[in-house]
C-alpha cells in the first residue's frame, strides 16, 4: 500500500460561505479539504483496507458523484478517488463563491456536513470514489429545501474528527 507521506502531502483547504439554503461551512466553520496524490496507483479494495485499518471511517459504497447538489446533515464525508477524474462543485453551482476543482484518482475529499456538492464533468473515466463516513454516522440526503432548516440546524451539533481518517494520528482534519 502506498500513501503520500503526511509531510510531502499536498493540500487545499476551502470556506465557502452560505448560499441560499446550503449551509456550505458556515455552520462548524471546519473547511473543506482535498489532499492531493494521496493514494497515487491504489485500487479501491486497497484503500477501503487502508481506511478500515485506521479505524475513523467506515467504506460504504463505491460510485461516481450524483449529478444533482446535495449535502448531508448527519455526517461530515470522505471521498477516495479510486479511479478517472472528474470536475467537481462544491458550494452550489450558483454561488459565486462554490469551488470547482478537478479531482483525479488518489485524491481524497474530506467534505463537512452542511457543504453541497455534486458532479459537474467526467473527464477521464470511469469516474469513481470510495465513499465514508465516521463510525456509527449514517448519511442522508438533502438538497437545500426549505424544509430541511431543522436538519441544518443539527450540524452544529456534529463532532469533527477525533483522528484523520487517512493519516490516524496526525492529519489535516486535525490542523484545522
Amino acid at each position: 500500500m502506498t500513501v503520500t507521506s503526511f509531510k510531502t502531502l499536498q493540500v487545499s483547504k476551502h470556506f465557502i460561505p452560505r448560499h441560499n439554503l446550503f449551509p456550505n461551512t458556515s455552520i462548524q466553520n471546519k473547511p473543506l479539504l482535498i489532499y492531493h496524490s494521496t493514494f497515487p496507483s491504489e485500487s479501491a479494495s486497497s484503500i477501503e483496507l487502508h481506511l478500515e485499518k485506521t479505524g475513523v471511517v467506515v467504506p460504504q459504497w463505491r460510485y461516481t458523484m450524483f449529478k444533482t447538489s446535495h449535502f448531508h446533515s448527519t455526517t461530515h464525508e470522505v471521498l477516495c478517488i479510486s479511479s478517472g477524474s472528474a470536475k467537481l462543485c462544491f458550494g452550489g453551482e450558483d454561488n459565486p463563491e462554490n469551488v470547482t476543482p478537478v479531482v483525479k484518482q488518489g485524491d481524497v475529499v474530506i467534505v463537512p456536513a452542511g457543504v453541497a456538492h455534486r458532479l459537474l464533468q467526467e473527464n477521464e473515466g470511469p469516474f469513481e470514489m470510495v465513499g465514508s463516513y465516521p463510525k456509527g454516522k449514517n448519511w442522508d440526503m438533502c438538497y437545500g429545501k426549505e424544509s430541511e432548516r431543522e436538519k441544518v440546524e443539527g450540524i452544529k451539533s456534529l463532532e469533527w474528527f477525533d483522528k484523520d481518517p487517512v493519516y490516524g494520528t496526525d492529519g489535516p482534519t486535525l490542523q484545522v
